[in-house]
């Protein structure tokens, strides 16, 4: 198995700690006056998202982490597992609900998301950066209601909650952050 050397420590680097895949956020390098140099890590658990701090004495190794970032595009949901296919090399695999659980207001279908495989098990999924929706459900728009830039709670058909501007109707196609879950724009076509 590979392992990376205390001085190959850098940001994005993906490591094993206790058996489980950390990625490296912050490596910062001190040398104390007195006693022997070390690397002060922030490690985020690629499985639970868990953010720990470590220290590396200078010259200790940790393991490498067998992750794998692919673009795959969503298929559909059975009701348990969410169903993805590799955009390059068209296989097709099936994620458990619960690695979903927190995006799944955030994905529709073919969304292209970038899904991390550890030990070829799918251990987290992240979606595009901005969906087009359906406004499934809202109060009625009134003419005039741009003036005051006033927003109003709607539906969207993925069934999450979102603030929108009281001019959008229901039934329009609009275009919506994921990271933040904010109305960016309405999507003509």
């Amino acid at each position: 198995m590979v392992s990376y050397n205390s001085g190959d420590f850098k940001n994005g680097l993906k490591v094993l700690i206790e058996g489980e895949p950390f990625s490296i956020i912050e490596s910062e390098f001190h040398k104390p006056g007195k006693g022997q140099a070390f690397n002060k890590l922030k490690l985020k658990n690629l499985k639970n998202g868990r953010v720990l701090e470590k220290t590396v004495k200078i010259g200790a190794s940790l393991k490498a982490a067998d992750v794998n970032i692919r673009e795959m595009q969503y298929l559909y949901s059975d009701g348990q597992h969410w169903h993805f296919m590799d955009i390059e090399s068209y296989e097709q695999l099936a994620i458990g609900g619960q690695i979903i659980e927190e995006i799944k207001f955030w994905i529709v279908e073919e969304s292209v998301c970038s899904v991390t495989l550890w030990n070829n098990q799918a251990i987290s999924v992240e979606p595009p950066n901005n969906i087009e929706v359906k406004i499934k459900e809202t109060e009625p728009g009134f003419r005039g209601d741009t003036a005051q830039g006033g927003v109003k709670p709607a539906v969207i058909e993925t069934g999450a909650t979102i603030r929108v501007p009281l001019f959008i109707d229901q039934g329009e196609l609009i275009r919506v952050d994921t990271r933040t879950g904010e109305y960016l724009s309405r999507v003509n076509k």
